[in-house]
This record gives C-alpha cells, structure tokens and sequence, in this order.
C-alpha cells in the first residue's frame, strides 16, 4: 500500500487544521494539502470538507481515520520501543501544569532535566485550564487534586494540604466560624476552585462559597486575605508561611482534609514513552 499522505490526513483530522497539522509534522502547509489531496485521489473519494474556517472528515473520511489512527499508532509504538533502546530519549515532549504551582516548582525541575536529556525539545504550558491532553497532543499533565478524567494514566507525585484562614483583623471584627455551615455568614475570598474541601466524621465534605471576590491568581486571593477581606482556602504553598508568621490563623482546623494529591497525568498507551517514563520518575525524585 502507498503510504503518502496517511500521516498527514490523520494529523489533519486531530488538528482539525492543515496549518496546525502541519505544524506538527514540522513540513510545509502546501505539502499537507498536497499530500492529502492525492491520498483523496487515489481512493477516488472525498475524506475532508473545508471551508476557510476549518476542517472536518466526511462519512466516510472519518471511518478511514479510525483505521488508519490504528495503524499509525502501532508504528509509533514500534519506533518508540526502538528509541527507547538507546536509552536517551529525543525529540519534542510537551506537557501542561498549573500557573502558579507550574512556576515554583515543575519549570526549575523541567529545565534541571533538559540539562540531562539535551536531544529533547520541550515544551511547557502554564494554564489553570484543565487542557485534554489527547485532542491538543500534550505528552503529559501535572493535575492537583481529585482526578476525575479516568481515561488517562496517572502517577502520585507528591501532596499538598489545603488551608482555610483569615487575617486576625478580619476574625476580630467577624468573629471565627466553628462550623463549616457558619462560612455562609463571612466573606470569603475564591480562587479558580468552587468548591472548599472539608472532612467531617471521615467523610468528604465541600462548602460552595458564595465570595465577595473571586480571582483566578493565588497570590492575589492570598493578598486579599492578608488586608482583611475574608476568609480563603488555599494550598500551603501560598499560605504554610504567612500561617507560621501569625500573619493568617487558621480557621475550621477540626475539618481539614487528608492531603490533596499532585499527579502525573498522561494518556493510555501500551508503551510509556520512554521520555516521559523518565521525566515522571524524575518528578517523583525530586520533588
């Protein structure tokens, strides 16, 4: 069988781009269309519609794609257990992690690790957005928390505790909640999660805070607690030092959970890749 243009269709489809498929397999656009429109030819039948906004498969295009998507990842593993061979893994690994969580502790491991491995090109993407790692091609995810995507594999890398607190300015003027119902009288302050977590009689509890602000950065929610605005609920990589200065007191302590996990997340295959086998097992190392 003539493979030419097999790897571009199937890019195409994933992408739902020639541009961005084409990017991928790091040829010309003008080679993809090119490539692709002969495979059209060959079959003598229509596998895409395009439009000037985007590509999407045909009936009968994305039958074939689902065919050839086996295919083309039974040799991607046959290559892959052959680099894998000499040890030193190559080429391009992409993965996402949380902003700020990314910032202070996944990117200086990252970048001790290209100093190891320099055949890798590496990509990070910094975004509190829960990206889906198949469709937009990422080799991994750093998730914090309860997992909820059981389609892809997973590895405990570490663990973080949750704390709820609040300015003594704040307290001594609203007064310390003692139950978790009592956070509905106060004004809290939330990050990008809407739900806190709590533990009561071994039981998960969540309390959905109706905030007087809410923010997407840590650090400003943290400042926002810090002046007095309410009471918040972070990691302790925000708060374990403004807790231990006595700038923010706990609050709810009786009810804290069991420690979040931090995960290494990547999809499904019957192969690890060898790059990303070694950058887990360095995570777990050293962090």
């Amino acid at each position: 069988m003539n493979w030419d243009g097999i790897f571009e269709f199937v890019a195409v489809i994933e992408q739902r781009s020639f541009t961005r498929a084409a990017e991928k397999l790091q040829i010309s656009t003008a080679k993809v269309s090119r490539q692709v429109t002969a495979l059209e030819k060959r079959l003598d039948s229509k596998l895409l519609n395009r439009t000037t906004r985007i590509v999407t498969p045909t009936d009968i295009g994305l039958q074939f794609y689902h065919q050839c998507r086996q295919i083309t990842e039974l040799l991607d593993d046959a290559q892959r257990l052959v680099s894998e061979q000499q040890h030193t893994p190559k080429g391009h690994l992409k993965l996402t992690a949380p902003v700020t969580y990314g910032e202070r502790f996944i990117a200086p491991l990252l970048n001790d690790f290209a100093l190891l491995y320099p055949g890798l090109r590496i990509q990070l993407e910094l975004t509190n957005k829960v990206l889906d790692l198949v469709e937009e091609s990422y080799d991994m995810g750093i998730r914090l928390g309860h997992l909820e995507d059981s389609t892809l594999r997973a590895r405990k890398l570490g663990s973080r505790k949750l704390h709820t607190c609040a300015s003594s300015a704040y307290l001594d003027s609203a007064g310390v909640p003692q139950r978790i119902d009592e956070l509905k009288k106060h004004h809290c302050v939330a990050g990008t999660s809407s739900h806190w977590q709590f533990t009561v009689d071994n039981n998960h509890k969540t309390f959905r805070p109706s905030p007087r602000m809410r923010c997407n950065s840590g650090f400003a929610v943290r400042d926002a607690a810090l002046k007095g605005l309410g009471i918040i609920q972070l990691p302790d990589y925000y708060v374990a030092k403004d807790i231990a200065e006595k700038r923010l007191l706990p609050v709810l302590t009786e009810y804290d959970t069991e420690n979040d996990g931090i995960w290494a997340v990547y999809p499904q295959s019957r192969h690890v890749p060898n790059k990303v086998r070694l950058l887990v097992d360095y995570l777990v190392k050293n962090l």
